[in-house]
């Protein structure tokens, strides 16, 4: 059948060329809108700037055909084998590809926007700055392609295959990648802002220069991988596999990395402000100096040897342990979760919700921190709802001005810089306290709840898991009978004048040079 007669038949009215064979034929810039091609011969065809949209050529076979400029919009091509075809500029948007054949297909500037392409297989296929925005590729085989600056914000590519891939310069932004197939992908300078890579496998992949801004790399596979000045500001690599990944001069602040596995990683040069330095394993890593710059504007400077960063990178989490003299029930259990969830509302330091260990005798609330910056200002309010609250406070400003008059006689820079920033941050939280209005439900009053009126012990360990005894009220520990002849916790033996020892200052130096490095 020639074109003329297919092009007259067509103007008739008739659609249906379906299982047609006519290889080779010409039908460029023919409009054949909806015209069914199922399972029709087209290899070697000319159909370059035909309109083909709302047609289905799903099973057709389009190997080595030109349909350059073509219009698919809409187009139903599932299961076509499309090998070598010339898509270049063709619009693909919103058609249907899935388990299609593409195999080094040219499809440079195409528009497959919205586009279905599950499971197709791109082998090799020529994408250069194509727009697939929104695109399934799910399952898809694009490994060995060229993706130089296409757009894929908001693609679905779970599943597929992309190893040896050109992705450079690409926009990837919000694109959903979990358990890719990403291996020695090339991903310099692409942007991955909010993408999702949840066990994606980039082992050998070049992600130098990329944005990876707010990205989801849990449990993601990065062995070996170029992240050199890559921008993971706020991602998270929970358990990921960074094992001999170069993240030399990396953005990594505020970074969420409990689990990853660094052994071997080269981290020089990386900003690391807002970041915890526990539950990581760091043998062999390599780290000459490191940006605390809340910024990342290397205004805070730090150099390391081996050792030392390895100490660095081995940090335990900061505790403020509160140890009650007396059991929790359930009144003083619901009162203290709306006290400290007022006191969190209200303060420039959020106090993490704690986790309680109720004893028969004795309760213990336990807060963990991110930063030994916040150990002070935790400690001062995360006493407020108890009796003892205020000599425990009065005991860390003591603690604090035996701090300062350290640091202005050890004529140390770094001693003055760490005691006035815990000094700054405690005085914020001093003027927030005299401002908090915290209101028990229900008419509840800490006051007449036993459990708040028991003996204190506030106890600090910082991020080398160095212990600091901040109180411990006079009468913590001491029992006396009650007419019923049980035991109970005497609160209100101490006299005024009773002195609560506050620890040495050698103790308390050996305390703060244990924060080895503050993050901000």
């Amino acid at each position: 059948m020639q074109a003329e007669e297919i092009i007259r038949k067509y103007a008739t009215g008739e659609r249906n060329f379906v299982g047609i064979s006519i290889p080779e034929i010409n039908l460029s810039r023919a409009n054949l809108t909806g015209i069914n091609f199922t399972d029709a011969i087209l290899s070697i065809a000319n159909l370059s700037g035909c309109n083909l949209s709302d047609a289905n050529l799903s099973g057709a076979k389009l190997n080595v055909a030109r349909l350059s400029g073509a219009n698919l919009n809409k187009a139903k091509l599932n299961g076509a084998i499309l090998n070598v075809a010339n898509l270049v500029r063709a619009n693909m948007s919103e058609a249907e590809l899935m388990q299609a054949a593409l195999i080094r297909a040219e499809l440079i500037r195409a528009d497959l926007s919205r586009a279905n392409l599950k499971e197709a297989n791109l082998n090799g296929a020529d994408l250069r700055e194509a727009k697939l925005r929104q695109v399934n590729l799910s399952g898809a085989n694009l490994s060995e392609a060229d993706m130089r600056g296409t757009s894929l914000a908001g693609a679905n590519l779970e599943g597929a295959t992309l190893s040896g891939t050109d992705l450079s310069r690409s926009d990837m932004s919000r694109a959903d990648l979990t358990d890719a197939d990403l291996r020695h992908a090339n991903l310099s300078r692409v942007n991955l802002s909010g993408a999702i890579l949840r066990g994606a496998n980039l082992r050998w992949a070049d992600l130098s220069g990329a944005n990876l801004r707010w990205v989801d790399m849990t449990e993601a596979k990065l062995s070996g991988a170029n992240l050199l000045g890559a921008d993971l500001s706020n991602a998270n690599l929970t358990n990921a596999s960074c094992v001999h990944a170069d993240l030399t001069q990396a953005n990594l602040i505020r970074v969420e990395w409990m689990g990853a596995d660094m052994s071997g990683a080269t981290l020089t040069g990386a900003k690391l402000f807002g970041v915890s330095r526990y539950g990581l394993k760091t043998e062999g890593i390599t780290c000459e100096w490191v940006d605390l710059s809340q910024h990342g504007d290397r205004s805070e400077i730090y150099k390391f040897t081996a050792e030392e960063a390895k100490q660095f990178f081995n940090q335990t989490r900061p505790l403020v342990r509160i140890i009650i003299d007396a059991p929790l029930d359930q009144d003083a259990n619901f009162a203290l979760a709306t006290a400290y969830h007022q006191i969190s509302q209200q303060s420039p330091v959020k106090i993490p919700p704690p986790s309680i260990d109720v004893g028969y005798r004795r309760t213990t609330i336990i807060f963990r921190l991110d930063s030994d910056t916040d150990i002070f200002s935790t400690s001062y309010l995360a006493c407020l709802p108890f009796r003892d609250a205020e000599p425990i406070q009065k005991n860390i400003i003591t603690l604090m001005k035996m701090l300062q008059a350290h640091a202005i006689n050890s004529h140390s820079k770094d001693t003055l810089r760490q005691i006035r920033q815990l000094s700054l941050a405690l005085n914020e939280t001093i003027q927030t306290v005299n401002k908090l209005k915290v209101s028990m439900p229900n008419g509840m009053n800490t006051e007449e709840i036993s459990f708040f009126q028991s003996p204190t012990r506030i106890l600090l360990s910082n991020s080398s898991d160095r212990s600091l005894q901040v109180f411990t009220h006079p009468n913590f520990g001491q029992r006396l009978m009650n007419n019923a002849g049980g035991m109970t916790a005497v609160a209100g033996m101490a006299k005024s004048s009773d002195k609560l020892a506050l620890p040495s200052l050698n103790l308390l130096v050996e305390f703060i040079q244990g924060f080895y490095y503050l993050e901000s």
